[in-house]
Order: C-alpha cells, then structure tokens, then sequence
C-alpha cells in the first residue's frame, strides 16, 4: 500500500529495574480479515431450589460482562524487509528471516515469574524454609531448627506478560494470547532461517475481575485505562447510532 498507514501491534510490558518496558510488536502488514467473536454471559447460579422446584432469584440476572474474542491471521515476509527496511532491520532479516518477529510471539505465551524483588525473596526464604538443621544432620522438608514442619509460604506466581492489543486508535485492549499457529512456508536455502509464514492468533480481552487481580503499579493503570477508554468509545458509538433510530423505526412497530 502506498503511503503512510496505521498498522496493528502487540505491546507488551515486562519489569525490569522496576518500572515496565514496552516491547512492541509491529504487524508487517495488518490482516485482511479480523474475526470479532462475543460470548455471552452465563446466567447467576440461583439459590438451592425449593422442594416444589421453584428457583428463587431474577432469572434473568447474569454473572458479568460478555466474553470477547478476536482471531485473524498475520503474514510475514522478510525478503520486503530486506528490500525496504531500515539498514538494521534489513541486516538483521538477511541472517535471520522472520525469526526475531515469531519469537517475540511465542514469547506472548510463556509465563513470566511476578512479584519483582519481592518475589524473589519470597522464593528464597520458601526454599530455606524447607531445609531443617538437627543433630542428625540436614533433612529437607523440615523447619528450621528441626521442630514441626512450618506452615506454607506463599511462592511467587508465574504469569503471561499483559499484553495490549492495539487496532488502529478506536481499539486498545488488555489481552491474553489464547492460540498460535505458525505455518512457515519458505526458508533460506543457506540457513534454513524461515523466509515466509502465516500465524494464526487467538486473543482473549481480559475482564475486569482478571484487571482487578493485577498488581497495583503502573502497568494495572495502563490497561485499566485502555480498558476503560474502548468501552467508554463503544458507548459513545452506540449512542451515535440513535440518529438513525429515528428513521428506522417509522413504519416498524405496529403499535
């Protein structure tokens, strides 16, 4: 396409020296087709039903938010990086093909350990914790000075990097990868780097309770915002579309 143009991408934050760097992962070239998929929410568990079978409750109360879901397919190419691109982009495709741009989304999938330095306290006094001391030697397993066996410890938690998905300026959603499918089509004939391939992407936009389970810090902010900016300009869409309420509903009701 000639031009200028808005492309897709993935960014994504991860902690280091306390503060969360981006990592974005621009689309080569956006998809031709995005698949936006809504589930809806599962109705509230009612209260045990009376002896005559009757449930208690609104029947038509659900339990949240609907579900939402996105799939496309993304091409890659690195022999137009190698034509078009910058001279480090350029080299970098020449000796390794597409390799750098998959990696960075497979690593979309992998859990990453929480809780900073914290965390890694947490682990070690877990670990030491374990390990007991006595008058017959080391045992594993055991409190420290060999008494009963101490309580458990709470150990760091591994988790997928938060990852923002952003569709031009109108969508930018917190997501959870969900599905990747890499078909490499061709490769280099010197290093057998793949040359080509077509990755199918499953999304999943985090919910609110999944946003408020976060970590306070900058990064829950982030995605609090983005979150809370899509759904406020889907509502202000909506209410757009009364303009042509008006229209539409003449002639419609037969009442």
């Amino acid at each position: 396409m000639p031009g200028k143009y808005f492309r897709g991408a993935f960014v994504e934050f991860t902690s280091a020296f306390l503060l969360p760097i981006p990592n974005v992962i621009v689309f080569q070239y956006n998809p031709e087709t995005l698949v936006h998929t809504w589930t809806p929410a599962a109705p509230v568990s009612s209260p045990a039903a009376s002896a005559e079978g009757q449930a208690e409750g609104n029947p038509l109360a659900i339990s949240g938010d609907p579900g939402e879901e996105f799939s496309f397919t993304l091409s890659m190419d690195a022999s137009d990086t190698v034509a078009d691109g910058s001279p480090p982009a350029a080299a970098l495709a020449q000796v390794s093909g597409i390799y750098p741009r998959l990696a960075a989304l497979e690593l979309l999938l992998f859990p990453s350990q929480g809780g900073g330095a914290g965390g890694v306290l947490g682990a070690a006094a877990g670990a030491a914790a374990s390990i007991s001391v006595g008058t017959g030697g080391i045992s594993v397993g055991g409190a420290l000075g060999g008494g009963a066996a101490s309580p458990p410890r709470p150990v760091p938690t591994s988790v997928v990097p938060t990852v923002l998905f952003v569709w031009g300026p109108g969508r930018v959603l917190p997501v959870r990868v969900t599905s990747l499918r890499i078909t490499e089509k061709l490769y280099d004939g010197t290093l057998l780097v793949p040359t080509h391939a077509d990755v199918d992407i499953g999304l999943r936009v985090l919910t609110q309770r999944e946003i408020n389970a976060m970590e306070k810090g900058l990064v829950k902010t982030i995605v609090q915002t983005a979150y809370d900016y899509t759904g406020k300009l889907r509502q202000g869409l909506a209410a757009a579309n009364l303009v042509n309420s008006a229209d539409s509903i003449v002639g419609m009701l037969p009442f």
